[in-house]
C-alpha cells in the first residue's frame, strides 16, 4: 500500500498522491541517460510501450499535461488558427491561457452537454472560409472530464464528433489525462478510446499515483515536430528514467486498482444522497462533485467545517464541492470521511 506523509483525508485532487516504496525502489534503480539527445533507455522504453497502449506511432515523454496539451495545440496549428473546444474543459479553465500566449491561437468554448459538446454543436460553428474568419484547425475533447465529475465522454458520441471533425478536415485531440479511469470502468481498451484522434495526452501523475510526467502520443511525424516545440519551452529534461521508471511503474501496478477509487467513489455519493438540501451527481469514476442549496452555507463554510475535522476538499462553484478518491484514499478513510460529510453538511449523527 503506498503511504501518506499526513493522517489528513485529502480528497482534494488525485496529484496528491504519494509514491510508494515499491515505485521509489523502481526510480532509484532506472537506467538513465540524456533524455534530449534520446539516450535514456527508460524514458524510450516508456515512450514505446505508451505508443503501443494508445494504439499510435511514438510517444513522448512531457513534466505534465498542461505541456502535453500546448505541445498538441502549437504542433497541429499556426498562429491566429481557432481552436474548438468545451467550456468545462481543462485546456480552457485550468492551463494559465497557454494556447492563446505560446501557440497565438484563439480558442472557441462549446457549452458542453454533460461532459462534452455535442456533434451539431461543432458542425455548426465551423466557419467557412473567409478573410475576416480565424481558421478552424483542431478540435479538442477531454476524457475524462474532470469538471463534469470524473464523466465519460461515450464512444458513440466521441465517433459522432470525429466524424463532423473529418468532414471540415480539424485535426483532434483527446486530453486523455485521467483515459485510465475510463478504461477501467467500461473494458474498453485505451488504444480503441484514442482510436481516431491525431494525438492524445495522458497523465501519470494523477490516478496511477506517479510524482511527475505525462505523455502525448501521435503519428512519427507529429511527434517529431511536438519535440522540437518541447525543446522551446523548456521540457527537455536530462537524466529523465528516474521519473520515466515512475510511470512504468504505475502502468504496471496502477491502473486495474483504479476500480478501487471509483468504487469508494460511489459509496461517498451513496452518503451524500441521504443528506437533504445536497445535490450529487452520480460517479463514474472516481470524483465526486455536489451542489448545495438553502439552507445549507456555501462551500467555503462547509470546507472549513471539514478541514477543522481533518477532511480536505476543493469548491469549483460558490456552492459546489469537488470531492477527487485516488490510491492514497483507504476504505477506512472514505468510512471517516462519509461521518465528517454528514456532521459537517446537515448536523447529522454520525
Amino acid at each position: 500500500m503506498c503511504f501518506t506523509m499526513d493522517p489528513i483525508v485529502d480528497f482534494r485532487s488525485d496529484t496528491l498522491t504519494q509514491p510508494c516504496e515499491a515505485m521509489r525502489d523502481a526510480m532509484a534503480r532506472a537506467l538513465v541517460g540524456d533524455d534530449v539527445f534520446g539516450e535514456d533507455p527508460t524514458v524510450n522504453r516508456l515512450e514505446e510501450k505508451v505508443a503501443v497502449l494508445l494504439g499510435k506511432e511514438k510517444s513522448l515523454f512531457v513534466p505534465s499535461g498542461t505541456m502535453a496539451n500546448l505541445l498538441a495545440v502549437l504542433t497541429h496549428t499556426r498562429p491566429g488558427d481557432e481552436v474548438i473546444l468545451g467550456a468545462g474543459t481543462h485546456p480552457f479553465n485550468y492551463e494559465s491561457g497557454g494556447a492563446s500566449a505560446l501557440a497565438g491561437v484563439q480558442l472557441h468554448p462549446l457549452v458542453e452537454d454533460g461532459a462534452c459538446y455535442t456533434p451539431e454543436q461543432l458542425d455548426g460553428r465551423v466557419r467557412p472560409p473567409d478573410p475576416h474568419f480565424a481558421p478552424v484547425s483542431l478540435a479538442m475533447i477531454e476524457n475524462t472530464h474532470n469538471r463534469g465529475g470524473g464523466r465519460i465522454v461515450d464512444l458513440e458520441r466521441v465517433h459522432s464528433i470525429q466524424a463532423v471533425a473529418r468532414k471540415h478536415g480539424l485535426a483532434l485531440h483527446l486530453d486523455g489525462a485521467r483515459l485510465m479511469n475510463a478504461v477501467v470502468a467500461t473494458g474498453i481498451p485505451a488504444d480503441q478510446w484514442s482510436q481516431g484522434f491525431d494525438s492524445v495526452s495522458t497523465c501519470f501523475s494523477k490516478g496511477l499515483g506517479a510524482p511527475v510526467g505525462s505523455v502525448l502520443a501521435g503519428p512519427a511525424s507529429f511527434i517529431h515536430r511536438a519535440r522540437r516545440f518541447r525543446k522551446m519551452l523548456g521540457g527537455g529534461m536530462r537524466q529523465a528514467g528516474i521519473l520515466a521508471a515512475a510511470a512504468i511503474y504505475a502502468l504496471d501496478n496502477n491502473v486495474t486498482r483504479l476500480a478501487d477509487d471509483h468504487s469508494r467513489a460511489k459509496k461517498l455519493v451513496q452518503t451524500l444522497q441521504k443528506i437533504d438540501n445536497v445535490v450529487v451527481d452520480e460517479a463514474q469514476t472516481n470524483i465526486v462533485i455536489f451542489t448545495l442549496s438553502d439552507p445549507i452555507p456555501e462551500a467555503s463554510v462547509i470546507l472549513s467545517r471539514l478541514k477543522k475535522r481533518g477532511v480536505l476538499a476543493l469548491a469549483v462553484a460558490p456552492r459546489t464541492i469537488r470531492l477527487v478518491v485516488h490510491l492514497n484514499v483507504d476504505e477506512h478513510q472514505i468510512d471517516h470521511a462519509g461521518s465528517v460529510l454528514k456532521e459537517s453538511i446537515a448536523g447529522l449523527p454520525s
